[in-house]
């Protein structure tokens, strides 16, 4: 076609007509489809325009130096447009290919974590290289900044995990503001490599934390992992924990807890309820409970890590005892203070009102 072209243009001396334009678009848009590299395309074209410059019927008849430079100029002036047409229609075609790969992907993403259409999931998850028929595992990384599909912070740790891991074994997506990865439970310390990767890009002064669900197995194990990686993170939050990665398996006995949140509001009611009637409010004394048991119940390590001194430890302590009735050095007594403690930070008292 291209050939038939040159051979008006060199003899009439004109420019690419419309619909020679709209032949070469299509072209460079079925070679995007076949694969052919954009490079590999334009050589091919531009060496095809060389080749035929001799042979050209213009040029053939051309009987001097300035009838040859007019009909250079127009040859390649239309070869000049001709690889501009190609590369409009492979760029569009490649458009449009990742916006239909992106849009199967999320869709993929979405049924795979919420567990719907599990009949073709196994079959669709081979596409992205996942063997849902093995065990596989959920980490799930929050940031006050919603994490989006299009965000920087998305790309690079996608990027650099697959570069880790290769993309055949790691799916990262932004799902409900959170980054979600899903990788295979064989996959060794890739939940680890993942929380580390989102403290390299949002960097280590900023605020986020990443949960790690358990190992599931089946088409709708990835949706249960993911469930927990949310529980783990809402956990962590609640109970204002330190650690920058959390996994659901270490914050079971409080998940326990909260199945029976009447029952816990009813024993952070009647065993914590009395301090609202200490100087200062429940909100003091709570604290110094929980950072005493977190210490193993050592009174100096307690004073170390509230910045106070000893005796005002040992105080606080009497004070709890006297308006509760219960010892926080007893090893039975301790116990339900300590899981009335508990309790308080997961149902958010005393800042919240009673306990419901």
């Amino acid at each position: 076609m291209f050939l038939q072209a040159l051979s008006e243009i060199s003899v009439r001396e004109r420019s690419l007509a419309t619909n020679e334009r709209h032949q070469l678009r299509n072209a460079g848009a079925e070679a995007a489809e076949r694969g052919v590299p954009l490079s590999e395309l334009i050589e091919q074209h531009l060496t095809q325009t060389w080749r035929s410059w001799a042979t050209l019927p213009g040029v053939e008849s051309a009987d001097n130096a300035e009838a040859v430079k007019k009909i250079g100029e127009a040859v390649f002036r239309a070869a000049e447009d001709a690889v501009g047409e190609l590369t409009k229609g492979y760029e569009e075609t490649q458009r449009w290919t990742m916006r239909t790969e992106e849009s199967l992907r999320r869709e993929f993403v979405d049924d795979l974590l919420t567990g719907r259409d599990v009949g073709q999931l196994a079959e669709r998850a081979e596409r992205y290289g996942l063997r849902l028929a093995g065990q596989n595992v959920v980490a799930a990384a929050w940031a006050p900044e919603p994490f989006v599909t299009s965000g920087t912070a998305t790309s690079n740790v996608q990027a650099a995990m697959s570069l880790r891991f290769s993309s055949r074994h790691v799916l990262v997506a932004a799902r409900e503001g959170l980054l979600v990865c899903v990788v295979p439970h064989d996959l060794a310390d890739a939940p680890e490599e993942f929380a580390r990767q989102v403290g390299e890009v949002l960097g280590q002064s900023a605020r986020w934390r990443v949960g790690a669900g358990q190992p599931q197995s089946g088409p709708g194990g990835a949706a249960r992992s993911f469930e927990q990686a949310r529980n783990a993170l809402d956990l962590a939050d609640r109970l204002d924990l330190g650690e920058r990665f959390v996994k659901a398996a270490d914050l079971l006995v409080y998940q326990v807890l909260l199945r029976d949140s009447a029952a816990l509001g009813e024993l952070v009611t009647a065993v914590l309820e009395p301090l609202r009637g200490a100087r200062g409010g429940a909100e003091r004394l709570v604290e110094t409970l929980d950072v005493y048991f977190a210490s193993g119940r050592v009174t100096t390590a307690t004073a170390k890590d509230l910045g106070i001194g000893v005796r005002t430890v040992t105080y606080r302590l009497e004070r709890v005892q006297e308006l509760t009735g219960y010892r926080a050095d007893d090893p039975a007594q301790a116990f339900t203070l300590q899981v009335a403690v508990l309790g308080a930070r997961l149902l958010g008292w005393p800042q919240r009102g009673p306990a419901p």
